[in-house]
C-alpha cells in the first residue's frame, strides 16, 4: 500500500495551447481525458510508473496573480544543450522571468505561456538520468519539515536536508527529483500548479487519508464533492490532490 506522485497539475486559461507548449518543450505526446483536460506524458509510457511525474493541465479562468509557489526544473547534459533549450522554449513562447535570482545564477528562469515560472538548469551530475524534468521544486519555510512529511508521505528516499533546501526521490532511485526551497513569501492563494498523488491501489485511498491526517496533512474545501478525487494540504499549506475512484 502506498502513494505515488503521479502528475504535476497545472491550471490554465487555455489548456489546449499550454499543453502543446509543454509538449514540444519536453518532448511528450498529448491526449485528452475530458474536455478543458490536457494530459502529457512520455511517447510510449504506461501511467503511472515512477520513472516520470506526467503533467496535466486543467481549464480554469482564475487569474494568475503571484508568483507559482510549486515549479518545473529542466535537465540539461551540457552547457550547448541549456542553451539550445532556452533559444527553443523562448521560440515556443516562454519570455525571461524574474523571481530575484540576480545575474549571476548558472540556470536561465523563464515563464511559460501562461506566466508560470520554471528554471532549465546548468548540466548537473545528479539530473543526468532524471528525464526532462529534474526536479519538481517548492517554495516553503521550512525545508526540513516538509522533506519529513513528504517524504513519510510518497516513501521516498530524502537524500539532502539543509537550512535552505531539501531533496528527495523515489525509493526506487527513478524519475526527478521533489525538491524544497525556502522563500520568503508567505503562501496568500491556492496554488495554481499542485501535485496528485495516487494511492496503489485505489481501494486502500481511505486508508491512506487517515495516514497523511496523521502525518499533518489537513482537508481543504474546495468544491470537489461528486469528483474521483479528494484535496488536501500539507503542513505548509500547500493544496495537492490524492487521486482515485468517485466511490473510494
Amino acid at each position: 500500500m502506498s502513494l505515488e506522485l503521479v502528475q504535476v497539475n497545472m491550471k490554465a486559461h487555455d489548456p489546449e495551447g499550454l499543453g502543446r507548449f509543454w509538449a514540444e518543450a519536453l518532448g511528450w505526446g498529448v491526449s485528452s481525458e475530458a474536455p478543458g483536460v490536457i494530459n502529457l506524458e512520455p511517447v510510449g509510457f504506461d501511467w503511472p510508473d515512477p520513472t516520470a511525474v506526467c503533467i496535466d493541465i486543467i481549464a480554469d479562468q482564475e487569474p494568475k496573480t503571484v508568483k507559482n509557489r510549486v515549479h518545473l526544473d529542466l535537465a540539461t547534459t551540457s552547457a550547448a544543450h541549456q542553451d539550445e533549450l532556452v533559444t527553443r522554449l523562448r521560440e515556443l513562447g516562454a519570455t525571461p522571468a524574474d523571481v530575484g535570482q540576480g545575474d549571476d545564477v548558472p540556470w536561465t528562469v523563464l515563464a511559460d505561456p501562461e506566466g508560470n515560472e520554471f528554471c532549465v538548469l546548468e548540466p548537473r551530475e545528479v539530473y543526468r538520468d532524471t528525464g526532462p524534468i529534474a526536479a519538481v521544486v517548492v517554495d516553503c519555510a521550512d525545508p526540513g519539515a516538509m522533506a519529513r512529511f513528504w517524504g513519510e508521505a510518497l516513501e521516498w528516499t530524502v537524500h539532502e536536508v539543509a537550512d535552505d533546501h531539501a531533496s528527495l526521490r523515489s525509493a526506487k532511485g527513478v524519475g526527478p527529483y521533489l525538491e524544497f526551497v525556502r522563500a520568503p513569501e508567505a503562501k496568500t492563494v491556492w496554488n495554481r500548479v499542485h501535485l496528485d498523488l495516487l494511492p496503489r491501489p485505489t481501494g486502500e485511498r481511505t486508508a491512506q487519508l487517515e495516514r497523511l491526517a496523521e502525518l499533518g496533512a489537513t482537508e481543504v474545501g474546495l468544491g470537489d464533492a461528486g469528483v474521483s478525487w479528494v484535496v488536501r494540504a500539507d503542513p505548509e499549506g500547500n493544496e495537492f490532490c490524492v487521486l482515485g475512484r468517485a466511490t473510494d
